[in-house]
């Protein structure tokens, strides 16, 4: 699969607008747009984006290209959507674009007798999200909406891990958790620290 290694971490559902100007990354997307329009992104966990030489994650999300314009230059412009999870089995030749074999890694499935503890899991972060975006609010940061929350655990995970305030690391521990009730387990511990430390800055004035 043609890859696209990035500083940032595209999760399932989640929107990506990108910029490709690279020679090889233009000539990846001519490959994709001539095939199935995917092509895997995976977080780069130390290195540039730009030239190569890069550490990159073996867990990541195939993305859809849902538009594409090419532009007269010869750069493009698209927005890609996370499809689903995969990892990389191997890393291939870079020449002409990164490439990888990879696998598709779907969560683990919540079993019937976890699946009210899981929807109980989801319910407690999502009050736990909404606590934590009134006390970003109060301290002038604009505040995320969420209008309506997917209620299924599997889903739900992922929304709520892409909406809340999260570095990089942080996303990228979230993808490659097991399943949604692991997601959701790590997520109230991310959730957690955010909040103690926005109620400690409100408090220090």
């Amino acid at each position: 699969m043609a890859m696209f290694p990035l500083g940032t971490v595209l999760l399932p559902s989640m929107g990506l607008p990108l910029q490709v100007f690279e020679p090889r990354y233009r000539a990846m997307m001519e490959h994709c747009m001539a095939g199935s329009r995917e092509f895997g992104v995976v977080m780069i966990e130390r290195g540039s984006e730009v030239g190569g030489g890069d550490v990159r994650s073996m867990v990541g999300t195939v993305a859809g290209i849902a538009e594409a314009q090419e532009l007269p230059d010869g750069r493009w412009a698209l927005l890609a959507v996370g499809l689903r999870r995969m990892r990389v089995t191997q890393w291939l030749d870079d020449d002409p674009y990164p490439r990888a074999d990879v696998d598709d890694w779907p969560d683990e499935a919540v079993a019937d007798d976890r699946r009210a503890d899981a929807e109980l899991m989801l319910d407690e972060r999502v009050g736990q999200f909404r606590r934590t975006m009134a006390l970003a609010a109060e301290l002038g940061h604009p505040a995320q909406p969420l209008a309506e929350v997917i209620d299924r655990p599997e889903e739900g995970s992922y929304q709520l891990s892409m909406l809340s305030p999260l570095g990089p690391l942080d996303r990228q521990n979230l993808l490659a958790c097991p399943g949604p009730i692991e997601r959701l387990a790590l997520l109230g511990d991310l959730l957690d620290g955010i909040e103690m430390e926005l109620r400690a800055r409100l408090a220090g004035g």
